[in-house]
């Protein structure tokens, strides 16, 4: 497809990503892993999406499947990914390239694999500057030392001059976003952009990311298993669990009026500072679903405290809730319900506990 082609194919008026029935199935000796398995949505221009859910939801997958950065041979793909009215799903990777950095970008989990750790830092900055804006080398360099302290690091000309391994894992984390925004993309995608970084830290790179998004008008989409991360950087939220997504909603709906159990089990699960030393952790038990040989009715029900029997024999639809139109959820007995609280007072009161 030629640039013109896609540029004529846009859509400025509607939402900036369209996901309709999204699958994503992985080909293994065992038969087809489907890491995601009927995912729709959509976002707004300029909006934030938190993707939440445990390792092996599929929630990474589900951001790659958008951007195109899957095994080509290995990954089978169905449904509509739409990026400004254009369909994507089909491009080749030739094609993608002339959306990757200018169009979308990603900051992947760790930085230290990520970046090149035999290239200095100002040139890989630059490359995609060089690439995708046809920069001069002068200008690409001096863009490079900009973004570096838009990102707020410190002494920005020397650091272009430093190989990796030189910096911390929060300057190399702000040198991947660097990277990610050079090209002034209209959506960033951030993979768990605060893995193994200290919690100060952590809070220093969602505030930069907040920043930069506002900055630049530009949309986020978050990609986390904390929920406390994305409650006070996100616009909206949507939960995925085995595949396929259960919850969906704005920030602060979601919170109020949670309606997924096991929402409300990722919530529980947080430490608290207000709990006293020693207090034990509260983990859903169990493990995640086989996604080889998902599990009939409701992928969570193995793990809810409050399933009964047409949890394990029908799956749950999305469906919207009466108050909210912009709120939906997957449970036969959602948070809140008559159901919900029979259940709730027939579990022993340390059924989700488990000492770590």
């Amino acid at each position: 497809m030629s640039d013109l082609i896609q540029a004529s194919a846009r859509d400025l008026s509607g939402p900036l990503i369209e996901l309709t029935d999204v699958k994503t199935h992985f080909k293994t000796a065992r038969g087809l892993v489907r890491a995601v398995d009927g995912v729709s949505f959509t976002l707004e221009r300029g909006k934030s999406l938190g993707i939440v859910g445990e390792s092996g939801s599929g929630k990474t997958v589900l951001s790659r499947s958008i951007m195109g950065l899957l095994p080509p041979k290995a990954a089978v793909r169905h449904g509509s990914i739409k990026f400004e009215g254009r369909e994507i799903l089909g491009l080749s990777r030739s094609q993608m390239r002339g959306i990757w950095g200018s169009e979308m970008a990603m900051i992947f989990q760790d930085p230290m694999t990520s970046l090149n750790p035999v290239m200095k830092i100002g040139r890989q900055i630059a490359e995609p500057l060089r690439i995708h804006l046809n920069m001069a080398r002068s200008d690409a360099w001096a863009t490079a030392e900009r973004l570096l302290t838009d990102v707020r690091i410190p002494e920005a000309a020397r650091r272009l001059n430093q190989y990796p391994h030189e910096l911390s894992g929060g300057m190399r984390q702000r040198v991947m976003i660097a990277i990610a925004l050079a090209c002034g993309p209209t959506v960033l995608f951030a993979d768990e952009p605060t893995t193994a970084l200290d919690v100060t830290v952590q809070a220093q790179i969602l505030d930069l990311l907040g920043e930069q998004r506002r900055d630049r008008n530009m949309s986020l989409i978050l990609v986390t298993h904390d929920l406390g991360v994305v409650a006070g950087h996100t616009d909206e939220i949507a939960v995925m669990y085995g595949g396929k997504l259960v919850e969906k909603a704005p920030t602060r709906s979601l919170f109020a009026n949670m309606k997924m159990p096991y929402t409300e089990a990722l919530l529980q699960s947080i430490p608290k500072l207000t709990d006293p030393s020693h207090t034990r952790l509260s983990v859903i038990n169990g493990r995640p679903p086989d996604l080889v040989n998902p599990p009939v009715g409701c992928r969570f029900a193995a793990r809810c405290l409050y399933t009964q029997q047409r949890c394990r024999e029908e799956e749950p639809p999305l469906v919207v809730t009466p108050e909210d139109p912009e709120h939906s959820y997957a449970c036969w007995y959602p948070v809140g319900s008559p159901a919900y609280f029979e259940a709730k007072a027939r579990i022993p009161s340390n059924s989700t506990v488990e000492v770590l």
